[in-house]
């Protein structure tokens, strides 16, 4: 599997603040790769200069071989983009809204009218075509963002934020469709969220911290580096579990005991089986991780 993203050494400044630093990275053609960072760490500036948006100062970038210095308008017609707010004209329709959109691309006439019935009942809103974008809700803006962004079958779509304020269904819906043209179309995702089941369900995590990457991995591995297991116990009092001499917390009606790895957890059942009598095993949970790097929560939903 190639690279569809290659950053090296990326830097850029605003005056004295240095929003990225040095930043290097790949993104695998096919996978969803999660860019995670509190605000001000630099994801909206990376993202700004991969969408040619934003000249940066030094290093380079490639996306699908091509070098962006030299290649910009090439790169342009592979990657579709979801803001966190919506680049989408209020008072025109929602047609009128993709079928512009879909001229810079050259997609008019059976064409443009073929993509747009494809792209309607994927993200099912064909009601809403004749709608002013002004008149429509958060949810319905947002599947026709994404409609936006895909009209020109990227090869990779930027999600800045994408679910952030939505309802569980049209989240749902969304990552349904994402998840189908990852499957059928090779579809590279870069993601950021402040969801952190969304980031759990990523191929591969960067975290950012004041420009820099702060920590990398695959979901598992950031676990297994940054937090250790828990065992959470059920049906026992508080003075047993302090017995134990493992860090704990009370966890609704039961107690969540830390420990750093299966091998622990195995080993302090086996010398208590009077005491693990109802439990259960989990890993941490990216939440855990990102506090555990930057110190710093992220709002947005529980994460396995």
């Amino acid at each position: 599997m190639k690279n569809i993203i290659e950053i090296s050494h990326l830097s850029k400044s605003f005056g004295d603040i240095k929003a990225v630093q040095d930043l290097s990275f790949c993104v695998r053609e096919g996978e969803l790769f999660a860019f995670l960072g509190t605000n001000g760490a630099g994801k909206s500036t990376t993202i700004n200069i991969l969408c040619g948006q934003l000249p940066k100062d030094g290093g380079t970038v490639v996306i699908d071989s091509a070098d962006l210095d030299r290649n910009l308008e090439q790169i342009k017609r592979i990657i579709g983009a979801v803001f966190q707010n919506s680049v989408l004209d209020a008072p025109l329709s929602v047609y009128d809204n993709l079928q512009s959109r879909a001229a810079l691309y050259g997609l008019t006439g059976a064409a443009f009218k073929k993509r747009l019935t494809e792209l309607s009942e994927m993200l099912e809103f064909k009601e809403l075509l004749k709608r002013p974008v002004g008149k429509l809700s958060g949810g319905q803006r947002r599947r026709i963002d994404v409609a936006r962004a895909l009209l020109n079958r990227p090869k990779i779509l930027i999600l800045d934020e994408p679910t952030t304020g939505l309802d569980p269904q049209t989240r749902k819906t969304l990552w349904n469709v994402i998840s189908g043209l990852r499957r059928n179309e090779n579809l590279s995702v870069f993601l950021t969220t402040h969801y952190m089941e969304e980031a759990a369900e990523a191929d591969y995590v960067v975290i950012l911290e004041s420009g820099k990457i702060a920590a990398e991995g695959t979901p598992l591995e950031l676990k297994n580096t940054y937090t250790g297991d828990f065992i959470t116990l059920y049906g026992i009092d508080e003075d047993t579990v302090k017995s134990l001499g493992v860090e704990y917390e009370p966890f609704r009606a039961a107690f969540r005991l830390s420990v750093p790895n299966p091998a622990k957890a195995t080993e302090l059942i086996i010398k208590h089986p009077e005491v693990f009598t109802d439990y259960e095993i989990t890993k941490g949970k990216m939440d855990d991780v990102f506090l555990a790097v930057t110190g710093k929560k992220l709002e947005g939903g529980a994460a396995e």
